[in-house]
Parts: structure tokens; C-alpha cells; sequence
């Protein structure tokens, strides 16, 4: 029979891992996201939300592959501060490119 901490310990494990490869898989998304999407807005979108959520599930099975508090505070920290910066490029991003756009109307007409 199993300790009640050995089922814990590979419960942890597994989930960790499948934590991991899911958020793997989101970040393969956003990069077909990336290349398949017609234009910059999508391209963003795609981008900003897949990666968060990737990232996220990746530290969270980090966090569950190594359970000490500092590196759980650790991984919470890099996760919001990239959720952070994330959405301040994406915004700073999109709204250069409409001031493009609009500079490109304004030549035409």
C-alpha cells in the first residue's frame, strides 16, 4: 500500500506535467495564431491571450513540480509581470499601428 504522501507526491507530479504540456500547447497555438491570422489586431489577440494562459498553466505546474513557497512567490511574481507587460505592448502596439493607419488615410485623401 501507498503512503497518503507518496499519492500526493505523484498526483502532484502528474498533474504538474499535464499542467506544463498544456500550457506548451497554448504557446504552439499562439504561434499558429501568429502566422496564420490576416492581420495585426487578430495577430495580437492571439498572441496576448494565448500566451498568458499558457504561461500561467505552466507555472502552475511548476509550482506543483517544486511546492517550496519561495519559488511558487517566484513563478507568481514572473507570471504577473509578464501579464503586465503583455498588455501594455499589445495596447501600445495596436494603437501605433492605427496611428499609422489613420497618417495613411489622411495622405490619400
Amino acid at each position: 500500500m501507498m503512503a497518503a504522501g507518496d499519492v500526493l507526491g505523484s498526483w502532484a507530479f502528474y498533474a504538474g506535467w499535464a499542467f506544463m504540456i498544456a500550457g506548451c500547447g497554448f504557446f504552439a497555438t499562439a504561434a499558429l495564431g501568429l502566422l496564420r491570422f490576416p492581420d495585426l489586431y487578430s495577430r495580437l489577440h492571439a498572441v496576448t491571450k494565448t500566451d498568458t494562459l499558457g504561461l500561467g498553466l505552466l507555472t502552475l505546474g511548476l509550482a506543483l513540480l517544486d511546492p517550496s513557497w519561495r519559488s511558487c512567490l517566484m513563478l507568481l511574481l514572473i507570471w504577473l509581470l509578464v501579464m503586465a507587460s503583455g498588455a501594455v505592448n499589445c495596447q501600445l502596439l495596436a494603437r501605433y499601428n492605427l496611428e499609422q493607419e489613420e497618417e495613411d488615410n489622411h495622405r490619400v485623401s
